[in-house]
């Protein structure tokens, strides 16, 4: 499976088998997580065989049943940390999807297991993110039309729109899609978040999915 495929194949899931991940599985997605906070001094951490997290009394309401493995998203404060939990995040769900597991990004389901974490004091837990395999592949959702979330002034490149499509596909929270792509001069693209508490999370999912739609080679952003 390509990383477009897992695009496209990925959907949210929020009821898992009780298979556990084996131990080549927990090595690769380890070995990413590793590349993903070295190249940004992150503290990502996969937590495997934990029942804990999702034993609050908010999992009823979130749905969730048999999750015993997640990904910490966490890192040091900083105005950017929620842009980048959202884009390595991401990078991690798309992994996942390749290698035949499914996942959900999860904001307020769960709780903090401090026994499993860590979490320094100069960091901040942003969200944590659901792995295993599903008892269904999940379900696509609805997304916007093109011109609800990209600014282009005349016609816009095939690369551009290849990024808008991908950037459609990306979770986001409650299927909002509260973002806009804009193409400026010089095949500089901005994005940017709209207004909600979890937007800049989003953004960042956004950003992934833009770049691999739209190719790097392309374009850069503002």
């Amino acid at each position: 499976m390509t990383i477009k495929e897992a695009i496209e194949r990925r959907h949210s899931v929020r009821i898992y088998d009780e298979r556990p991940l084996n131990i080549e599985q927990i090595r690769e997605l380890q070995s990413e997580i590793n590349e993903c906070n070295h190249d940004t001094g992150m503290h990502i951490q996969l937590v495997v065989d934990d029942p804990k997290a999702f034993k609050s009394k908010w999992v009823h309401y979130g749905r969730f049943q048999n999750v015993r493995n997640y990904l910490v998203i966490a890192g040091k404060k900083s105005r950017y940390l929620k842009m980048k939990a959202g884009y390595y995040g991401e990078r991690l769900v798309l992994k996942a999807q390749m290698m035949g597991l499914n996942t959900c990004w999860v904001a307020l389901t769960y709780s903090k297991n401090h026994e499993v974490m860590s979490i320094a004091d100069d960091e901040e837990l942003v969200c944590v993110i659901a792995i295993g395999y599903g008892a269904n592949p999940g379900v696509a959702h609805k997304i916007k039309e093109r011109e609800k979330v990209m600014k282009v002034k005349g016609e816009a490149p095939e690369w551009f729109l290849r990024g808008v499509d991908a950037a459609l596909l990306a979770p986001t929270a409650l299927n909002q899609q509260r973002f806009t792509l804009t193409l400026k001069k010089g095949n500089r693209v901005k994005a940017k978040a709209g207004i909600g508490p979890w937007t800049k999370i989003d953004l960042g999912i956004v950003r992934y999915h833009f770049e691999i739609g739209a190719g790097l080679d392309n374009f850069k952003w503002e």
